[in-house]
């Protein structure tokens, strides 16, 4: 299409006479010719560099197609990978919301929807499955999320997709919430794969100040740029507003014609609730405050998405670009979030809390416009995108993730046939679970769950179980008696459902088929036999922001490190200098009495 206000009439023939030019007048229009056109060119390469900013600093969205620069296409793809967090599965457009999401709706119509999606049912669990390819029970963090004052995070050992990427040439850039641990300097952002990073550490935190209170005196400054707090951004911008300004900047500034991963892990529409006033406007229908709310803020994200888009195209990347979209797990309806059909919601392994909205846009995608209910998991994207960027993956790393592009883009057969949800050996067990009522085979006390084609299994607690319904929202909050509740039956620790056919999880069949839950079982037992340690140490306070300038950030210092090992090096020099001083002495009161001459 060609840009607008460019058109116009055609201009009228010329006279025959017209055509008759001097040599010398031919030649010099010709040279102004070039010259125009080079003007031109550099004035469309530059398109978009003096957009104005709206209030609050958001870019201003822009109405119509524009055409991309010409841009020498290269074999690697962008990569642009955009996670929402606690985004409901009811809460875009074409899922039914009353919220409207134009922006997610249209790309997801052009690219293919992802109908049999799954993430995990919290935070830091999609995070470090989405970066490593790997399930909770093979990097230790099989239990609830990071906390901010835990000494942990990703376990270094494991090599992020960054990692990988940088390792063929990619530019790597995350802009968002990081939520993978700080408590080292080497576990942060830049020292696992990225070239930047413009974003926050924790898992949530005021959307306007960026400051975040994990209890009474433990508050600090959450904003980071690359491993430095970002104090120069403490001007009360909202979050969703700010990132999105970073990702233009770094398209601004990149070559188009070099491959770059972008991972933008949007903080919306994480609690606390909160949004611009003007997002508003369309939802005073709206009687729940939280959902209107929550309303508000998904509004400005989808706007900002729509931003970023315009953002690729301007700069060149969009042609070559493959999008992908993700929330990192169920809504939280209390919240405000819904994830209406589906049984119960964020923090449980019901389909409320792993069903997730996500689709992929792109212009190299062969079928477009589709609706894709094979199997994916977030731990597909590792391996998909390694080899989308012609990337290598060692053998002797053990993933839990597929290649699913050809899924995807030409509608084939999922390679997997099974997800581990997860099993966590922490988590509260349930009272009336026993080895008994799992067939020997496995403690139905444990928090498990797992999918194995049609079927799902859950054992232990799942979690908060009801379906909420959207007029659930029509009181001050989501009213229990509007809800539909369910409650356990005694002794209940199995459940068994055929999500394909019954994907509310309304009827449990694990009386029905107690041969498909002993399979279920065995399934759950060997995945367990290949879990590693959990990682979920106790609250440290040197990680007390107070004591490190009021921001929170990394507060193990290396130099400690040092200390305790010249330390330990100098006590093993002792013992080992009392040992020798102790046997000298042994040696010389021996050789005395073997000298003592004989009567």
């Amino acid at each position: 299409m060609a840009p607008r206000d460019c058109a116009g009439p055609p201009p009228p023939p010329l006279p025959p006479q017209a055509w008759v030019w001097p040599r010398k007048m031919l030649a010099m229009g010709v040279l102004a010719g070039f010259w125009v056109l080079s003007l031109l060119t550099y004035g469309y390469l530059s398109w978009g560099q003096g957009l104005e900013e709206e209030e609050e600093g958001a870019m201003r969205p822009q109405t119509g197609e524009r055409p991309e620069p010409s841009i020498t296409t290269i074999s690697q793809p962008h990569l642009i990978f955009i996670l929402a967090d606690d985004q409901g599965f009811r809460d875009v457009g074409y899922h039914g919301s009353e919220i409207k999401t134009p922006t997610l709706d249209k790309l997801a119509a052009e690219g293919v929807k992802l109908e049999n999606y799954y993430v995990q049912p919290i935070c830091t669990p999609s995070r470090s499955q989405f970066i490593t390819g790997k399930y909770q029970i093979h990097t230790g963090l099989q239990h609830s999320i990071i906390r901010p004052t835990q000494p942990n995070c990703l376990p270094l050992d494991n090599a992020t997709l960054p990692q990988k990427l940088k390792e063929v040439g990619y530019s790597t850039h995350m802009v968002g919430k990081w939520h993978l641990g700080f408590y080292r300097k080497e576990c942060m952002p830049t020292k696992r794969g990225f070239d930047t990073f413009f974003g926050s550490l924790l898992g949530s935190g005021d959307y306007y100040t960026h400051y975040k209170c994990d209890s009474p005196g433990m508050c600090g400054y959450d904003l980071y740029e690359n491993d430095n707090a970002a104090w120069d951004y403490d001007n009360g911008i909202y979050s969703t507003q700010m990132y999105t300004q970073r990702v233009q900047q770094i398209l601004a500034s990149r070559d188009p014609r070099k491959p770059i991963f972008l991972y933008i892990a949007y903080q919306a529409v994480h609690s606390p609730l909160q949004a611009p006033g003007r997002y508003f406007e369309h939802y005073r229908s709206i009687i729940n405050i939280n959902r209107r709310r929550y309303a508000a803020m998904l509004s400005c994200l989808d706007e900002a998405i729509n931003n970023v888009t315009l953002a690729l195209k301007t700069y060149g990347f969009y042609n070559n670009s493959i999008i992908i979209y993700s929330s990192d797990n169920g809504g939280q309806p209390t919240a405000g979030g819904s994830n209406w059909p589906l049984r119960g919601s964020k923090g449980t392994y019901w389909e409320g809390g792993i069903r997730a909205v996500g689709f992929v846009h792109s212009p190299l995608l062969k079928n477009k416009g589709t609706v894709c209910k094979e199997l994916v998991h977030i731990t597909d994207w590792y391996p998909t995108l390694i080899s989308l960027a012609e990337g290598q993956i060692d053998e002797d790393i053990q993933l839990d993730g597929y290649d699913i592009w050809e899924t995807i883009s030409e509608g084939l057969r999922s390679p997997r046939v099974d997800i581990l949800h997860n099993i966590d050996p922490i988590y509260t067990k349930a009272k009336n679970g026993s080895w008994a009522a799992g067939y020997g085979i496995w403690n139905t006390a444990i928090q498990s769950a797992i999918r194995v084609q049609h079927w799902k299994l859950l054992t232990g607690n799942p979690g908060y179980s009801d379906w909420v319904p959207p007029q659930s929202f029509s009181n001050l909050g989501p009213n229990r008696w509007h809800n539909e509740r369910i409650t356990l039956s005694t002794g209940k620790s199995v459940w068994l459902f055929n999500i394909t056919a019954d994907p509310y999880e309304r009827v449990d069949l694990s009386n029905r088929y107690p041969g498909v839950v002993k399979q279920l079982l065995r399934r759950l037992s060997q995945f367990n036999k290949t879990a590693v340690p959990v990682r979920y140490p106790p609250k440290d306070p040197r990680s007390n922001p107070r004591l490190n300038g009021g921001v929170w950030g990394p507060w193990y210092k290396e130099e400690n490190k040092k200390q305790k090992l010249r330390k330990n090096k100098t006590e093993k020099k002792q013992k080992k200098s009392k040992t020798r001083k102790k046997q000298q002495k042994a040696g010389s009161f021996t050789n005395c009495r073997l000298g003592v001459p004989r009567g």
